[in-house]
């Protein structure tokens, strides 16, 4: 098969498409041949070298997939060859088939189209085994989205409003706002030309927001502690803005509040097969119901890696950028 394999640590261009083997499946995989998987920033700090696949996943990027079931191990009774799916995977997305454990993965939903598909494995487990699973954010409360344009944040908003949740976010263009606006967020905040705590602040009559969804980390961590109410959530997804600062820890005191963090890749299989079981049961009814929708903004062939890289470093996208396979 062909796969997208990383020749050394470096830019965009180490990305090339190579003749490789097959991969193996153990008893309890499904081998997937793939039709398209999405790019996350996690695929671009693998790339880098900074982002190991937990051992004994496929060495080339990808951490999510949709394609069509062409083998079943021994012990997978659910799947079939032939089933349209997506999945979850700890590598190896960016390739023609990936072998996946079988319990993470999902039927395609009724309505969406199976490239499509390729778009929600990794941000609809993301989403909900974060602030939902662990942070228990619920009707009625408010989230403040980081990144709102983001490939996480599209769905995040469609989510939470779904699950009558008020959604703040922040992005830094126009543009960006207005798609935010348009998937259902209530505040929207360019952070290029806003102070977002005094605009939280402004819009919650002083309070601050229930929950945060952030993929910034160390640069924003005292400003998001200062725009949670009582009780508030803080979950730390990413660190674009770096892994180290100073905070003053009364606030965390005075309000009671909780900072979280996870990632996702590196938990164990039975963790993962937990959340996508949980995210068939609490997330799919609301894509099939077409509330939630896949916000697809470029699809490249497998061999253009290299240049979705480059727009995923720009930022200049609005929700996913796919990968299709030959």
């Amino acid at each position: 098969m062909k796969a997208v394999v990383i020749t050394s640590p470096g830019g965009p261009e180490v990305l090339q498409l190579k003749e490789v083997d097959d991969p193996q499946i153990k008893d309890d995989e499904v081998l997937v041949r793939v039709l398209a998987t999405a790019l996350n920033r996690a695929d671009t700090l693998q790339r880098m070298g900074r982002y190991d696949p937990p051992k004994g996943d496929s060495l080339y990027p990808g951490l999510e997939c949709s394609g069509t079931i062409e083998a079943v191990g021994k012990n997978v009774s659910r799947w079939k060859i032939g089933d349209q799916v997506c999945a979850l995977v700890g590598g190896g997305g960016y390739a023609e088939k990936v072998a996946v454990p079988a319990g993470q993965v999902l039927p395609v939903p009724p309505g969406v189209s199976l490239q499509d598909a390729a778009a929600f494995p990794e941000v609809a487990c993301t989403v909900w085994s974060t602030i939902f699973m662990m942070s228990h954010l619920s009707k009625g409360e408010t989230l403040l989205i980081h990144g709102g344009s983001s490939g996480i944040g599209t769905f995040a908003i469609q989510l939470a409003t779904y699950l009558g949740v008020k959604v703040f976010v922040t992005a830094g263009s126009e543009e960006k706002l207005a798609a935010c606006k348009n998937l259902g967020a209530s505040v929207c905040i360019n952070y290029k030309t806003e102070d977002f705590v005094a605009r939280v602040k402004e819009e919650t009559g002083g309070k601050g927001v229930d929950v945060i969804l952030d993929s910034i980390g160390g640069s924003y961590l005292q400003r998001n502690i200062d725009s949670l109410n009582f009780d508030g959530r803080l979950f730390i997804i990413g660190f674009m803005g770096g892994i180290k600062t100073e905070i003053n820890l009364a606030g965390l005191l005075a309000r009671r509040l909780t900072v979280q963090a996870a990632g996702l890749r590196n938990r164990s299989r039975d963790n993962k097969a937990l959340i996508v079981s949980e995210v068939e049961k609490n997330v799919w009814p609301a894509i099939v119901a077409g509330k939630i929708k896949p916000i697809v903004y470029k699809c490249f062939p497998l061999a253009e890696a290299a240049d979705a890289h480059r727009l995923m470093e720009s930022s200049k996208h609005i929700g996913k950028i796919l990968l299709v396979a030959p």
